[in-house]
């Protein structure tokens, strides 16, 4: 069972750029999509980014597209998530997920990190 542990979170102001890490251990995660995942509060966990075992291939969500970018290390078995123009509404807990799939045009993945949280004062 892989484990991930995200880092990189914080309390910036709008129009900040905050980059997020997940490094994942108990085995390697090089060969499987990776993402990200974030819920704000009183929200539902929704999809933000994914990324595939290559790096070739990534998907965003429309919200975060031109101003969030995905990619991994695998040398390092971490991926990434640089956001650029933060916005008040990018307030959330963000998830690092391993070996998504996608189901009717949906992401999906049951593996999931603890969480970091970002805040963007405006």
């Amino acid at each position: 069972q892989v484990q991930l542990v995200e880092s990189g979170g914080g309390l910036v102001q709008a129009g900040s750029s905050l980059k997020l890490s997940c490094a994942a251990s108990g085995r390697t995660v090089r060969y499987i999509t990776m993402g990200w995942y974030r819920q704000a509060p009183k929200k539902e966990r929704e999809f933000v980014a994914a990324i595939s075992g290559t790096g070739g291939s990534v998907d965003y969500a429309d919200f975060v597209k031109g101003r969030f970018a995905i990619s991994r290390d695998n040398a390092k078995d971490t991926v990434y998530l640089q956001m650029n123009s933060l916005e008040p509404e990018d307030t959330a807990v963000y998830y690092c997920a391993a070996d998504l799939a996608r189901y009717g045009g949906l992401w999906k993945s049951d593996v999931f990190g603890q969480g970091t949280q970002v805040t963007v004062s405006s």
